[in-house]
């Protein structure tokens, strides 16, 4: 990424209760997406081109990955 973690907003979906649960979260970096734990905001971050992260957003709207 070339946008610093600090530079970032970064966002929760609202979905996500508030009371730490397992959560992610999300910001538009400048050329990618980026991915985090929020329970470990100072952790590891992953980086998805944006076109990678849209095709996995759809493909979960569709319920490919429904564990149920």
């Amino acid at each position: 990424m070339s946008t610093t973690s600090a530079d970032l907003r970064w966002r929760k979906s609202s979905r996500s209760g508030h009371d730490g649960g397992q959560c992610v979260e999300v910001a538009n970096a400048s050329t990618a997406i980026a991915v985090r734990d929020s329970k470990d905001p100072d952790g590891p971050k992953l980086a998805f081109a944006a076109g990678e992260w849209r095709a996995f957003m759809l493909a979960v709207k569709c319920s490919e990955y429904d564990l149920g």
